[in-house]
């Protein structure tokens, strides 16, 4: 069956109804799939106002109550996980464990924040004057904007989505314009979600399909709260000044830059394994993409031979095939940045149509310099070799991203170093596993050039909420902060 055959099936079985001037072409065979309705001017408008009325109800809701509408969502995910998967690897070409996994972290993130609709406490503190009480509550932000990218379709939305909502805020999402069918279909679950739920305003969870335009429009409106906004550094730098100049917030997840280094003591066997997922998974079109590798002089030559053999037997293909490793990249674009940074000798796979499927390659650099700088969103690995600890330190650390890393060790205090303030300086840091690939109940997000925002676990959740600091005087005098006197003679 062909892509376009298969995703029609899937969509009707899904009940989503595409037609519209977006085309989605698959990057399996790069023809059409499908298309979606571009959104207007006057509909991001229209959808800001919906927003903004839905969230005076809903930051009312009790917040287990409004985790009630996530745990249904969280079944509607669970009850599709295989059709919505399949779509994930149709339109993005993952393969189908990744497709899975992916709808499977939407599902896993339903469940945590179902947990935290009754644990979204704040402080007391202790008054410095007598027969007073300090606290601090969190509450409702408001409307929330989530803009994603093609490589997460669907995950990255559910990190922003189903934490907002618990926090008490609409959501208004711009998927990304090569990805929009999926877009459609989860909407259609979340449809499904809200209908069960009963009661929830218009407007709670809404999807605006389109291209830079929508984007720019939803980050421009002042009833938007927070812009959450996953992509490559370049958007960010546009998006977090036009969010500010508004005074609104911004919750920026950028470009990776990711290095592993591996030590004298590693367990060769384990880092390999680690650098075969982390380098060529996702066809390299992951944030947290190992991009390089750092290894101790006394082993790289083993070592890096060994990889060679292996990345030579990557299966690279169709990645609807259960053994498939390495699917297409998504399209003609992202092929141009590869064989730009590889001078000309990327080499490309023919599979079936007009997919873009590129051998993963593995280049030996004597110095980080040049195209090793910078994210190349495509399976390409630089080796760098080193002596001292420090060396590799440095080496992981001297890019302007800063978003995974990790080490490969039996040394503790090794990796004792590597996570200490003198290691990595990335919002991610491993040992003995690869930077790529995280569970939902930790943050996620990196510093520098990554942007500094936080999804997903932990205490992200404060990201979508607002600070405020009460003080209760329960007794007949009125002190003064700082023991300041100020009366009033009689």
């Amino acid at each position: 069956m062909s892509p376009a055959e298969e995703t029609a099936k899937l969509l009707a079985s899904l009940g989503v109804r595409t037609e519209g001037s977006l085309v989605s072409q698959s990057p399996i065979d790069g023809a059409a799939i499908g298309s979606v309705a571009e959104a207007t001017n006057g509909e991001v408008e229209q959808a800001c106002l919906v927003a903004a009325e839905a969230f005076v109800q809903w930051r009312t809701v009790p917040a287990p109550r409004r985790g009630e509408l996530i745990r249904l969502l969280g079944e509607e995910l669970r009850n599709a996980k295989e059709s919505l998967a399949r779509l994930v690897t149709l339109e993005a070409g993952k393969i189908v464990q990744e497709g899975l996994g992916e709808v499977q972290e939407m599902i896993d993130i339903c469940d945590y924040a179902v947990g935290l609709s009754r644990q979204l406490y704040g402080l007391t503190i202790a008054s410095e004057r007598a027969d007073h009480r300090m606290m601090e509550q969190w509450h409702p932000l408001g409307v929330v904007g989530v803009i994603t990218a093609f490589n997460f379709p669907v995950a990255v939305w559910a990190w922003n989505a189903a934490l907002a909502v618990v926090c008490g805020n609409p959501v208004i999402w711009k998927p990304s314009e090569k990805t929009p069918l999926v877009a459609a279909a989860v909407m259609a679950l979340a449809k499904r979600a809200l209908d069960r739920f009963g009661h929830a305003p218009q407007g709670l969870l809404q999807c605006l399909q389109g291209g830079r335009e929508v984007g720019e429009a939803l980050v421009d409106d002042t009833r938007v709260a927070l812009v959450s906004a996953t992509g490559s550094t370049a958007m960010g730098r546009v998006v977090g000044p036009r969010v500010a100049q508004r005074f609104g917030r911004s919750l920026l997840e950028l470009g990776g830059n990711n290095a592993m280094i591996v030590g004298p003591s590693a367990d060769l066997k384990l880092a390999e394994r680690a650098v075969l997922f982390s380098a060529a998974g996702t066809a390299g079109q992951r944030c947290t993409t190992l991009r390089r590798l750092i290894v101790h002089e006394s082993i790289a030559d083993e070592f890096v031979a060994r990889l060679k053999t292996l990345f030579a037997g990557i299966r690279v293909g169709d990645p609807r095939e259960e053994t498939t490793l390495v699917g297409p990249l998504i399209d003609e674009a992202a092929f141009r940045a590869m064989n730009e940074a590889m001078d000309g000798k990327a080499e490309r796979i023919e599979v079936e149509g007009d997919g873009y499927y590129v051998r993963p390659a593995i280049v030996e650099v004597d110095a980080q310099r040049g195209m090793v700088l910078k994210e190349t969103f495509a399976p390409i690995l630089y080796v760098l070799r080193y002596w001292e600890l420090d060396e590799a330190i440095a080496l992981n650390n001297g890019v302007v991203q800063g978003l995974s890393s990790s080490i490969f060790t039996n040394d503790l205090r090794e990796a004792e170093r590597f996570l200490s303030a003198a290691g990595s300086d990335c919002g991610i840091a491993n040992v003995n596993i690869g930077p790529s690939g995280a569970e939902i109940g930790g943050a996620f997000g990196g510093e520098k050039e990554t942007g500094g925002g936080r999804e997903s676990g932990s205490d992200s959740w404060r990201a979508y909420m607002r600070r405020a600091t009460n003080t209760i005087n329960y007794g007949t005098e009125l002190p003064l902060a700082q023991g300041i006197k100020f009366d009033v003679a009689p």
